[in-house]
């Protein structure tokens, strides 16, 4: 039995503190991952207090301006100004993925603890809905919903959410049963606390920085799932910016002006890019094996 099976239950966790900040500034990925992901966040921020012009004002005989003193990205085949969609876009963008991963995380850590506590049958039905939810992504989860209540971004929140679940399901269900092997979660059964306790006061912080990492990469595949659904036009609906429908609008001006496509797409992709650091250097700096390395 290794060392590591014998800790308490404080044992297993990373410091975090001083020390853990001063190991997290000098991780590459953390420090980039962080740097791009403040500036999305400081767009959608700025956007709700100022944009160079209305995101959603339409004035054709400006569109397709090149970038200047007055529109430094140019306008669209709308005239609206490329800078105020990208800022507004970045706040729907945050808005969807925030609110889904909100709800992935909610319930799919609920039934991750519940299936790890009580196994047996209860375990083996909350696992078989899970992988019966996995046969619907995002996409196919939103047409349904679309044909309901119709395109939305309220539709895309709830398709992209419950994509969600399952992962979380199964990635909290797994780190779950870990720390139940634990030496420490036996002698807590054998001094008479119940599973629930057990559960709040052992597993869950042992598996916190697991499911802050998970729900860090999720958070940019919510992105990437937000943006591919309003492309298909079934997420953000106009007038409302979004990085995806500006794709969809650019599409037919590929060759023309190809910029319109770039200038989202590059959006699209910090954000994913930086969530994507973001979430590895957290991988590193939460582990607690890792952090004791360094």
């Amino acid at each position: 039995m290794s060392a590591l099976e014998t800790m308490p239950a404080a044992a297993l966790r990373p410091p975090v503190g001083r020390g853990f900040w001063h190991r997290a500034l000098r991780h590459r990925s953390f420090v980039i991952g962080g740097a791009l992901v403040m500036l999305v966040i400081g767009a959608a921020l700025l956007s709700l207090a100022w944009t160079p012009w209305s995101a959603t004002d339409i004035d054709i005989a400006g569109k397709l301006r090149p970038p200047s003193a007055a529109h430094w990205l140019g306008t669209d085949v709308f005239g609206r100004d490329i800078v105020s969609q990208l800022l507004v876009g970045a706040r729907a963008t945050i808005l969807v993925g925030f609110i889904a991963v909100g709800i992935g995380l909610s319930f799919g850590v609920c039934l991750g603890l519940v299936a790890a506590a009580c196994r047996g049958w209860t375990e083996e039905l909350i696992m078989r809905m899970s992988d019966f939810t996995f046969a619907f992504p995002a996409v196919l989860s939103a047409i349904m919903l679309a044909a309901v209540a119709g395109p939305g971004m309220v539709t895309s929140i709830i398709a992209i959410g419950i994509f969600q679940i399952p992962v979380f399901v199964r990635v909290t269900r797994g780190s779950a049963n870990a720390i139940w092997a634990r030496e420490f979660v036996l002698a807590a059964r054998a001094a008479g606390k119940g599973g629930s306790r057990i559960t709040l006061e052992h597993v869950v912080p042992n598996i916190l920085s697991v499911l802050i990492v998970q729900a860090t990469i999720q958070f940019a595949l919510a992105i990437l799932a937000e943006a591919a659904l309003s492309y298909l036009g079934l997420g953000t609906q106009p007038p409302q910016p979004s990085w995806g429908r500006m794709l969809n609008d650019a599409q037919s001006l590929l060759f023309q002006t190809p910029s319109l496509a770039v200038y989202p797409g590059v959006a699209i992709a910090i954000a994913v890019l930086g969530l994507n650091l973001l979430g590895d250097g957290l991988r590193d700096l939460l582990d607690p094996r890792l952090a004791r390395e360094r």
